[in-house]
């Protein structure tokens, strides 16, 4: 699974990879993104206005933990930060935002822990020149039991590539610039279109190498943490355990993230 991940580049750089205009919007870096904290997301959108016709693109602060729209309590079922690409079309959970609710989640790399005997030594997976990339998303806006909305978010996984499955045998899906423009159309709903789009990244185009064990703990968040390490320091050490989503997101967290005029989502036509 993809359980960690990181968001380093500017605010400014965000906005222009992923062609989204803001006036009032700063993203802080996150070297160590966990479940449960609120992440920037991008949505694309229709507009039914005769007035601006055409299709706007959304920057959006959700939830890490994808929450089903059926799921009533989530003592009885716990959020999913990550949907396989095999299931999402069979899946009730997912196959309704397969076709409705598809999003970008912008990172700049990810984190897995490489098994080796005693130890899991922690590796970071990025594109070559550190560059920005989206992940594949689905979305779901979640109503919890005192009424409260907020937007909850997973990452699309599929089979690891040659390069990422010495490390682990899932991969999250990053989206080519091609694919990242039909994983966002909001008028595509051909399944065949929709699964080209699921792909291992290729190999070539990727760099893995060794971080510190600090990125362990979910509460370090350093820029530290993405330096390549050397293997000869690496203790026996275990990821610390990823931390549950809250059941009740407050009446602010949800106005961040599902009211339109909230300054957080921003909008650019295309």
């Amino acid at each position: 699974m993809c359980g960690r991940y990181t968001i380093s580049h500017s605010t400014e750089e965000i906005l222009e990879r992923f062609q989204v205009l803001a006036e009032r919007l700063n993203i802080e870096p996150n070297y160590n993104v966990a479940p449960s904290h609120m992440v920037p997301v991008v949505v694309a959108e229709s507009s039914d206005s005769p007035d601006e016709p055409g299709t706007y693109r959304y920057l959006q602060i959700c939830k890490w933990g994808f929450i089903p729209f059926y799921v009533k309590d989530l003592k009885q079922a716990k959020p999913l930060i990550n949907a396989r690409a095999e299931g999402l079309k069979e899946k009730a959970a997912f196959k309704h935002a397969l076709t409705k609710r598809r999003c970008v989640i912008p990172a700049d790399g990810f984190y897995e822990w490489k098994k080796d005997k005693s130890k899991k030594i922690p590796m970071r997976i990025r594109l070559k020149g550190d560059k920005l990339f989206g992940f594949a998303g689905i979305y779901q806006d979640w109503h919890t039991p005192d009424g409260t909305t907020v937007r909850t978010v997973a990452i699309v996984t599929v089979a690891a590539n040659e390069k990422v499955r010495d490390v682990h045998d899932r991969m999250p899906v990053i989206l080519t610039l091609e694919n990242e423009n039909i994983w966002l159309d909001p008028n595509v709903d051909d399944m065949a279109a929709l699964e080209h789009c699921m792909q291992p990244y290729p190999n070539d185009d990727l760099e893995v190498y060794v971080v510190s064990t600090m990125v362990n703990k979910v509460s370090v968040n350093t820029p530290e943490l993405v330096v390549e390490a050397p293997i000869e320091e690496q203790r026996i050490d275990s990821p610390e355990k990823l931390p549950k989503a809250s059941a009740k997101p407050t009446k602010k967290m949800a106005q961040q993230v599902v009211d339109p005029d909230a300054p957080v989502q921003l909008k650019l036509q295309l």
